[in-house]
């Protein structure tokens, strides 16, 4: 069995003082009428009125000890007698905290009371008006700076690599590209968005040809056999220099150039082959392997993680850091639009109410288990006095209550009996 929570407001002192007040109030209440019926059945026959007296003394007491037996017998057996229907809730609590649990679902937890209750949900504006006023936006991040801290310091940087290169290992190294980017190669040649990409290189490739003929023409004569004389090498190098010159101009002004057909071919055959022949996917695969498992690639991202926490917690610890003043004007510019009534707003609660009933119809078994469950591993003498400390104040007013009541009844029956039937 496990011990009961404290319960919360007062403390279980003055709960029991409260208590033990009103069960002698009670139990007061029952002697005096005890006394004065002792008295009164004495002297009745000197005294006739009080027999009127002795009758109402008489009823209160029943009514008081028949109340006593009631409220005690809930709690414990009256009189430790093994008394049948008695200690109710030592020997119920089970059936208390399954009865309980179905209570809660179905009167808490219901669709018909879930979609009257969430249909009433504004969070957004109120949050928003919230966000929008000075300082709030302020305190917000001063939090989410502190979480940002938080997070940097216990998150270590061998397990953000691991992770990374997990995610990497199993996005993009287990996934084929070859295909993939077979297909985009073919979708972007077949809208042309390659020609841009050749314009370029050509352009490049003009300004390069005619700022560097010299090497051209060492070109040509360092590869010439040794026996032909240097000034012809120097005259075929400078005309294969104007010739390519003239060559690649004539290839970035016409845009149906031979040069440019073949490379539309060039591609498109190889967007084909990446896609369907196994040799070329074989090699594009081999690619991204040696790509994704080249050790420098590791370190740049392991540098680039350790410079954008850097950046992060330097941020964060300044409050006048761009980032954070960002941050605190988004704050403010989101609260000021939800405040406003921006449909997002409407959509901000839509997505509370969806996921709050989501949660609800889904884990309503389970809260209503956690009740049963817990009020089973209760002690079952504990639990009664501790429901007794929160309740059994108030049930002491149903002794009094009775014990009032009662004497009114004995005095009347009493009243009416001899009024009928005489003394």
């Amino acid at each position: 069995m496990t011990s009961l929570p404290l319960l919360s407001g007062q403390t279980d002192a003055d709960r029991r003082a409260a208590l033990n007040r009103m069960k002698w109030i009670a139990t007061g209440a029952l002697i005096g009428l005890a006394i004065i019926f002792v008295f009164a059945f004495a002297l009745q026959e000197r005294y006739p009125w009080l027999a009127y007296v002795r009758a109402a003394a008489e009823g209160g007491m029943v009514g008081a000890l028949a109340d006593w037996f009631a409220v005690t017998a809930l709690f414990k057996r009256p009189l430790g007698l093994p008394i049948p229907h008695t200690g109710l809730i030592p020997r119920k609590k089970d059936q208390i905290g399954e009865s309980l649990g179905d209570f809660v679902e179905e009167n808490f937890l219901s669709d018909e009371v879930l979609t009257a209750k969430l249909a009433q949900v504004t969070v957004a504006k109120k949050a928003g008006a919230w966000l929008a006023t000075p300082g709030n936006a302020d305190q917000v991040a001063t939090q989410g700076a502190a979480l940002v801290r938080g997070l940097l310091d216990v998150v270590s940087d061998a397990d953000v690599q691991r992770v990374a290169e997990d995610l990497v290992r199993k996005h993009m190294l287990e996934p084929e590209w070859s295909s993939t980017l077979g297909l985009l190669l073919q979708r972007l040649v077949e809208d042309g968005h390659h020609r841009g990409a050749v314009d370029v290189l050509v352009d490049r490739a003009v300004d390069w040809a005619r700022e560097h003929p010299e090497t051209v023409v060492d070109l040509v004569t360092d590869r010439s056999p040794s026996w032909l004389p240097r000034s012809v090498d120097r005259l075929i190098g400078e005309r294969l220099h104007v010739e390519l010159t003239k060559f690649l101009t004539t290839m970035r002004l016409d845009p149906e150039h031979p040069a440019r057909r073949a490379i539309d071919e060039w591609l498109e055959g190889l967007a084909v082959k990446m896609q369907n022949d196994p040799e070329t996917i074989e090699t594009v695969e081999r690619l991204k392997r040696s790509f994704i498992d080249d050790p420098r690639l590791h370190q740049v991202a392991l540098d680039a993680w350790n410079r954008l926490k850097d950046s992060l917690t330097e941020a964060a610890e300044d409050p006048e850091s761009p980032l954070r003043q960002a941050f605190e004007s988004g704050l403010r510019d989101f609260g000021t639009r939800l405040a406003a009534g921006d449909p997002l707003a409407d959509k901000i609660d839509g997505w509370i109410r969806n996921a709050a009933s989501y949660v609800v119809t889904t884990y309503r078994h389970q809260a209503t288990e956690l009740i049963t469950d817990t009020v089973s591993s209760w002690d079952g003498a504990e639990a009664a006095d501790r429901i007794e400390l929160m309740v059994g104040r108030d049930l002491q007013f149903i002794r009094i209550n009775g014990t009032v009541v009662g004497s009114l009844a004995g005095l009347a029956i009493f009243a009416v009996a001899h009024a009928v039937l005489g003394s």
